[in-house]
């Protein structure tokens, strides 16, 4: 198995949602989401593992201490991206929760669009949905195999310029320090843009970043962000997608002004773009950063410049991305028992249900060779500790579960798959996920062809946040079950 994690964690949306769809959705492909909620604190805390650090990622572009995780709730299959602000921020619920539904009511394909909130004591949540392609600043600045092509870097524009047009006309013109790190792709690699920077930040912090050279400069004079303001920061952003770097606009038009158009392109560029194209984007750029906020375009401006510039428009993004496409879910690749599918979903409590009604039958053929004198000194001990366990895991007592199971274990005269499974539930639902992986494949070693292992050993590989290998592993028990049909 690898060794590569990208910390996820799995939970799942409320199955009473899915009937519930926002039908007045502005997305033009279909995938209607569910209409704006307030979550429980409970839900979003369940759904994180505790708010676990190994939930957190950086794919959107948020800083300590506000944070955002991911995850799934229960019973859809939709990733989420939960952002949890420090407790200082938004210090009035009400102003909290009217800015929430506000762009909660957003819809675009264009957006990472916001679809809950939590606002409960001194915790402030945003919950939207969840971008798997990480950010336009990895991809630009950060990129690993090739660089970001030409035409892809056209589409990003028009399409975050389409994303501040929708905005505006739903009276939301005003975003917060817009930036590389703001537009996510999804999982067709279609650009989108943070919802997180409508949201107006209260105390959240600054507007803007600290580094002053890519500050609007009426920003600096007044503190305030204006529609013109986020325009500017749409111009730096062209100069990140022309260059590849992070270029301070105070250099780009000392550039510019010179006609060193040329000096302003990504040198991986050359040769696959042409110089008419290069110079309207340049031109473009420029406008926007313009000194005086009223000499710059509107976002309907900035959408007309660049419909006519895009470049293999048939060509879907993630192909113009090199990024993997089309992989299916579980369900659909694979015939799963009931434990697998519960497995493949993090349904712990399903998970329990099954193993508690499966009982110890699995482990019938295991070979216990015990002479009379361990039977007569220690085997009554040991099932007692086993016997013990069984009713604290009936009783879903799982820390008492867990220390008899480990005294039965570690008395080291009987040997149970079926012990080591059930620990290694109770060590889930413990958010103990390392030491689950552990049980899952001392069972595997116990039971080779047991399918039960490796379903186990998966629902702790997504914990863990190792989604490919425990896809791998589902494959796996899948295979056995298969075989185990046949025979």
């Amino acid at each position: 198995m690898g060794a590569r994690c990208s910390k996820l964690s799995l939970c799942w949306w409320p199955s009473n949602l899915k009937a519930n769809l926002n039908e007045s959705s502005d997305l033009e492909n279909g995938d209607l989401l569910p209409v704006f909620r307030e979550f429980s604190l409970e839900q979003l805390r369940a759904a994180t593992s505790g708010f676990s650090a190994d939930n957190i990622v950086s794919e959107h572009g948020e800083k300590a201490p506000n944070v955002v995780y991911r995850c799934r709730l229960q019973d859809e299959d939709r990733w989420i991206a939960v952002k949890r602000f420090n407790k200082s921020a938004w210090p009035d619920p009400r102003q909290f929760l009217e800015e929430a539904r506000a762009v909660g009511q957003l819809r675009n394909e264009k957006l990472a669009n916001l679809i809950g909130c939590c606002c409960e004591g001194d915790e402030r949540l945003l919950v939207a949905e969840f971008m798997p392609n990480e950010t336009l600043s990895k991809h630009l600045f950060h990129w690993e195999n090739q660089p970001m092509k030409w035409a892809m870097r056209l589409r990003v524009a028009l399409y975050l310029a389409q994303a501040l047009e929708y905005c505006s006309s739903k009276g939301r013109a005003l975003y917060h320090d817009l930036n590389a790190y703001r537009i996510l792709f999804d999982q067709d690699g279609n650009p989108r843009l943070s919802c997180f920077g409508l949201m107006k930040n209260s105390r959240d912090g600054k507007s803007y970043s600290t580094n002053l050279a890519f500050t609007p400069p009426e920003y600096l004079r007044t503190g305030r962000v204006i529609p013109e303001s986020v325009v500017y920061s749409f111009g730096t952003l062209l100069l990140d997608l022309l260059s590849g770097k992070h270029i301070p606009p105070s250099h780009a038009l000392d550039l510019i002004r010179g006609k060193n158009f040329l000096m302003l392109m990504d040198s991986c560029l050359e040769g696959h773009f042409s110089n008419d194209d290069g110079t309207e984007l340049v031109r473009l750029a420029s406008r926007c950063l313009q000194y005086e906020p009223r000499e710059r375009p509107n976002a309907k401006t900035l959408v007309t410049a660049l419909t006519p510039l895009q470049k293999e428009t048939e060509v879907p993004s993630y192909a113009l991305m090199d990024i993997p496409h089309g992989a299916t879910s579980p369900k659909q690749t694979m015939s799963l028992t009931p434990l697998g599918e519960a497995c493949s979903r993090m349904d712990l409590t399903a998970i329990h249900e099954i193993l508690e009604k499966v009982g110890y039958k699995d482990d019938e053929g295991i070979a216990n060779e015990l002479s009379f004198q361990m039977w007569t000194d220690q085997i009554q001990e040991t099932l007692n500790c086993k016997k013990r366990g069984d009713a604290a895991f009936r009783t879903k007592d799982f820390a008492t579960a867990i220390d008899c199971y480990t005294q039965f274990i570690d008395g080291g005269t009987m040997v149970s798959p079926t012990v080591f499974a059930r620990r290694c539930l109770c060590y889930l639902i413990s958010d103990m996920p390392q030491q689950a992986l552990g049980d899952a494949m001392q069972a595997q070693a116990v039971s080779p062809e047991w399918a039960t292992a490796f379903y186990l050993q998966a629902a702790a590989l997504f914990s863990l946040g190792m989604d490919s290998d425990a896809q791998e592993t589902l494959k796996d028990g899948s295979s056995l079950e298969v075989q185990k049909q046949r025979n």
